[in-house]
């Protein structure tokens, strides 16, 4: 079984700064893709960013250039770096990882973007 860990969230300002983290515990290897997705109130989850074997990221494009993804395989652990944040970042975060032929989520953590 895995289970996944998120820590990070919480309130900032527009223009500020957060760092997600989500910890995966079980058996994870560095070539399972991991990633974050988001779900504002009264949307549907999109997809934030991804990072996959070798370190190959993709990311939404309301977010390029703000938030990195990185990845600690030695930790199991992915990061969300969040810059340059806008109201419309306010979501739940949730981190994922895909290990065949399942997804498995973490419990998410909020974030919100204040003015």
């Amino acid at each position: 079984q895995v289970q996944l860990v998120e820590s990070g969230g919480g309130l900032v300002q527009a223009g500020g700064s957060l760092r997600l983290s989500c910890a995966a515990s079980g058996s994870i290897f560095s070539f399972n893709p991991m990633g974050w997705y988001r779900q504002a109130p009264g949307k549907q989850r999109e997809l934030v960013a991804t990072i996959i074997s070798g370190g190959s990221t993709n990311y939404a494009d309301s977010v390029k250039g703000r938030f990195t993804i990185s990845r600690d395989n030695a930790k199991n652990t992915v990061y969300l770096q969040m810059d340059s944040l806008k109201l419309e970042d306010t979501a739940v975060y949730y981190c994922y990882v895909y290990r065949f032929p399942v997804d498995y989520w973490g419990q998410g953590t909020q974030v919100t973007v204040s003015s």
